[in-house]
C-alpha cells in the first residue's frame, strides 16, 4: 500500500503544481489583456480631444489660445497627477485604483457633454485628466510585476496598444458625431469607460505589490540601480523630444516638396502607422539583441532617416515614412521594457510613473523648444538639430550598459 500511496501523493503534487502554472498563466495573460484595454481606452480618450476641438471652437465661440488651454489641462492634469497616482494605489491597491481613474476619466468626458462654458469645460477635462493619470504607472506596473524578468515583450504589446486607442477613439467620435449631437456623442463614449472600470474592478487579478513574484526574485534579490535609471529616464526624454519636435517639422518639409494638404494627412499617417509597429516589434527585439543593441539601430536609424528625408524628392520620401515612423517609436518600447530591471520590485509604479512624467512632459515642451529654434535656423536646420539629438542618445546608451551588465 505504501508504494501505491507515495505515487499518488507525486501524481497529486504533480498535478497540483501544474494546475498552479496553468493558474498564474492565466491570471497573467489576464493582467496583460485588461491593461492593453486601459491603455487603449486612455490613450484614445486623450486624443479623442484633437477631433473636438473644431466643434468646441464653434460652440464655444473660442479662439486658438483658448483652444490650447483646453488642451493643455487635461494634458497637464494628467502628467502632474502621475506620481500622486502611484502613491495612491500603495494605500488603495493597483485594482481598485486603476477602476476609480478609469471611472473618473469616463465621468470627466461626460460631464463635458453638459458643460456650457469654457470654465466649464476645462474643470470636466481635469476631472478626466486626473483620472487618466493612474493608468500609464499602474497598468505598466502590474504587468512588470505579473511577468516579472519576462516582462520586456508583454511591456512592448502593452505599448502598442495605446497607439490603437488612439486610433480607434477620435475615429469613433467622429462617426458619432456625424449623426447625433456630440454631447450624446460624449456620453455614450463616456459609458463605455464607466462600464471598463467596473470590468477592472471585477476581472483585474490582484498582483501582490510586497513580495515579488517568483520569475521577480533576482530584480528582488539586487534592489534595482538609481543611477541606470537616471541613464534610462534621460534617453527617454530625449527621444521623446526628437520624435516630437520632428513631427513638428515633418509637414513644412513635405510641404517644401510640393504635397497637397490632403495628403499631408496620409502622410502623417505612413509615420503613425509604422511608429504602431515600431512599438509592437521593437520590444520583441530587444529581448534579443540587448537594450544597447536595439537603441543604437533605432536612433542611429531615426537619425539617418530624418536627413534622407529633408534631401530626397517627395516619392522616396513618402516610401520612407513608415520605416522612419518604426525608428521614431521603437525605441519607446525598449526603454519601458526596460524600466522594471532597474527598479526595485516595491517601487515598480512609482517608477513608471516618474518615467512617464518625463516624457509627457518632453512632449509637451519639445515642439515649442525646437519651434524657437526653427525660428531662428530655419525649418531644415532644427530639423536636422533633431537628428543631431538623436544621435546624442548613443554616450547616454554607452553609460547605461554597465547598470544593464550589472542587472
Amino acid at each position: 500500500m505504501r508504494p501505491f500511496s507515495f505515487s499518488s501523493s507525486t501524481t497529486d503534487t504533480i498535478d497540483t503544481a501544474d494546475g498552479l502554472a496553468q493558474a498564474t498563466a492565466a491570471s497573467r495573460t489576464r493582467v496583460l489583456w485588461i491593461s492593453c484595454m486601459a491603455h487603449a481606452l486612455h490613450d484614445g480618450y486623450t486624443d479623442m480631444i484633437y477631433a473636438l476641438l473644431p466643434i468646441w471652437q464653434a460652440d464655444f465661440g473660442l479662439d486658438y489660445g483658448a483652444l490650447a488651454i483646453v488642451r493643455g489641462v487635461y494634458a497637464g492634469t494628467m502628467a502632474a497627477l502621475q506620481m500622486p497616482a502611484g502613491r495612491l494605489a500603495r494605500s488603495f491597491g493597483t485594482r481598485a485604483t486603476l477602476a476609480l481613474g478609469t471611472l473618473l476619466a469616463a465621468l470627466g468626458y461626460a460631464v463635458a457633454g453638459v458643460s456650457g462654458t469654457l470654465v466649464g469645460l476645462c474643470v470636466a477635462l481635469a476631472v478626466s485628466g486626473s483620472g487618466s493619470s493612474t493608468q500609464h504607472p499602474l497598468a505598466s506596473g502590474a504587468v512588470a510585476r505579473a511577468y516579472g524578468r519576462d516582462a520586456r515583450g508583454p511591456l512592448s504589446v502593452y505599448n502598442f496598444s495605446g497607439d490603437l486607442g488612439k486610433a480607434a477613439l477620435p475615429a469613433a467620435i467622429s462617426l458619432l458625431i456625424t449623426f447625433m449631437p456630440w454631447r450624446h456623442a460624449l456620453w455614450a463614449l463616456s459609458t463605455v469607460g464607466i462600464l471598463f472600470a467596473l470590468a477592472i474592478a471585477l476581472f483585474l487579478p490582484s498582483v501582490p505589490r510586497g513580495e515579488p513574484s517568483p520569475t521577480d526574485a533576482p530584480r528582488a534579490a539586487r534592489g534595482g540601480s538609481r543611477s541606470g535609471f537616471s541613464w534610462l529616464f534621460t534617453i527617454g526624454v530625449l527621444d521623446t523630444a526628437v520624435r516630437m519636435g520632428l513631427l513638428t517639422f515633418l509637414p513644412f518639409l513635405l510641404k517644401e516638396k510640393g504635397i497637397s494638404p490632403p495628403m499631408i494627412g496620409t502622410a502623417l499617417a505612413l509615420v503613425f502607422i509604422g511608429g504602431a509597429a515600431g512599438k509592437f516589434v521593437c520590444g520583441w527585439l530587444g529581448a534579443r539583441l540587448g537594450v544597447i543593441g536595439t537603441v543604437f539601430a533605432t536612433e542611429g536609424g531615426t537619425a539617418a532617416l530624418i536627413l534622407a528625408v529633408i534631401y530626397l524628392p517627395l516619392t522616396p520620401a513618402m516610401i520612407l515614412l513608415p520605416v522612419l515612423g518604426v525608428m521614431l517609436n521603437g525605441t519607446s518600447s525598449v526603454l519601458y521594457g526596460t524600466v522594471p530591471e532597474l527598479t526595485p520590485v516595491e517601487r515598480t509604479e512609482r517608477a513608471f510613473a516618474l518615467f512617464y512624467t518625463g516624457t509627457i512632459a518632453a512632449g509637451a515642451l519639445a515642439p515649442v523648444a525646437y519651434g524657437f529654434l526653427g525660428d531662428r535656423i530655419g525649418v531644415h536646420g532644427a530639423t536636422i538639430a533633431t537628428a543631431v539629438s538623436a544621435l546624442a542618445i548613443y554616450p547616454l546608451a554607452l553609460a547605461l550598459r554597465p547598470h544593464l551588465r550589472a542587472a
